[in-house]
């Protein structure tokens, strides 16, 4: 079976507009078809077409066009489940894949593929929510323990062509959110259907992408890349509104907070061009992460040999999110070697392969 991530250098380089010199373009699908980045090689091939075989065009435009097809319906079900949400008196907030399909046009939205629509409500409204939802044919595929602190309930429908991800807090540990307050004060009102919702700005929403790939995925611990969202991160700095990267920096709560936002900041520069200010990408251990994730993304055997580099921000960790409940404010904990319990999980999330990732 071929090693599709060899050609992550590759796929980036497509991803930024060039035809790579000697592409191998088996292995370079294969690798774009495993981290969901196939239709957003649609550019590519219309504007490089004399460079690019054929059936590498039919290909990426039959993907791209199905993806359209696919969103398309993704927005008619997001319009019928917001305005269902209205109906409570509750206009919902939309985030990644779901806020694309409302900020976007069809064709740049075509370009992503989503695999379920985020949405979020306060926690004082998920009951009259999930009645809403239960009244026009949702039921609970998947719901997590009522008292995990990233509670969220994932609803599906037969007719449907992707599932609702309903949260009441953005995803991830809401240690990582403490600097920012409540979510509502980073968004705007929009209009989707006959409805309205929440959207948030560039930079929460960049914040938010960061730290579901960081520490709800567990990414920043075992390495992994998830270009997908590195291109949805990089779009966000291109709109209009951009990405406030002093705004962003502030926002991170912890020093190891601060080192996964820099990892991202790095792997943006250096993998998509995007111009991150320099200060952000320039400090030492984020940088040795970025070449961590690269020479695993290439060389995958090397996953569980790089694993020991995680427990550098093991003392950041301990002094963060794994305080734990009745720390004393302002303690530090000295660094320590990680349980075997947290060992074993890490190496046991090394060995996974989960679609998007690389």
């Amino acid at each position: 079976m071929p090693n599709y991530s060899r050609s992550v250098i590759q796929l980036c380089e497509c991803l930024r507009g060039s035809v790579p010199k000697d592409a191998d373009w088996t292995s370079l699908l294969g690798l774009a078809n495993q981290t969901l980045t196939t239709p957003a090689l649609m550019d590519l091939v219309t504007r490089c077409k004399d460079q690019i075989p054929e059936d590498v065009r039919v290909y990426v435009r039959e993907m791209f066009e199905r993806n359209a097809v696919r969103n398309d319906r993704l927005a008619a079900q997001l319009v019928e489940t917001v305005a269902a949400i209205n109906n409570q008196g509750i206009t919902p907030i939309l985030f990644k894949g779901a806020a694309t399909l409302v900020m976007a046009d069809r064709a740049e939205s075509a370009s992503k593929l989503m695999s379920d629509l985020d949405i979020m409500v306060m926690p004082d409204q998920v009951d009259a929510t999930m009645k809403a939802l239960c009244s026009i044919g949702y039921s609970v595929h998947y719901q997590s323990q009522p008292d995990d602190g990233g509670w969220h309930v994932d609803l599906k429908r037969s007719k449907d062509v992707g599932m609702v991800d309903l949260h009441r807090q953005p995803p991830g540990d809401p240690f990582f959110y403490a600097s920012a307050g409540n979510v509502t004060r980073f968004c705007r009102t929009a209009k989707i259907g006959e409805g309205s919702c929440l959207i948030p700005n560039s930079t929460y929403q960049a914040l938010m992408l960061i730290i579901h790939d960081e520490f709800q995925d567990n990414g920043y611990w075992i390495g992994n890349i998830d270009v997908r969202h590195l291109i949805q991160l990089r779009d966000l700095a291109a709109s209009a509104e951009g990405i406030d990267w002093e705004k962003l920096a502030a926002l991170t709560p912890s020093k190891l907070a601060r080192n996964a936002l820099e990892t991202q900041m790095v792997a943006l520069s250096s993998l998509l061009g995007v111009d991150v200010p320099i200060h952000m990408r320039r400090r030492f251990v984020p940088r040795l992460q970025h070449r961590r994730r690269l020479a695993q993304a290439q060389f995958p055997p090397l996953r569980q040999a790089l694993l020991p580099l995680a427990v550098l921000d093991h003392r950041n960790y301990l002094n963060g999110p794994g305080a734990g409940v009745g720390t004393r404010p302002g303690a530090h904990r000295l660094w320590r070697f990680p349980k075997r319990g947290t060992l074993n999980f890490l190496f046991s999330l090394s060995r996974m392969r989960r679609a998007g990732k690389v």
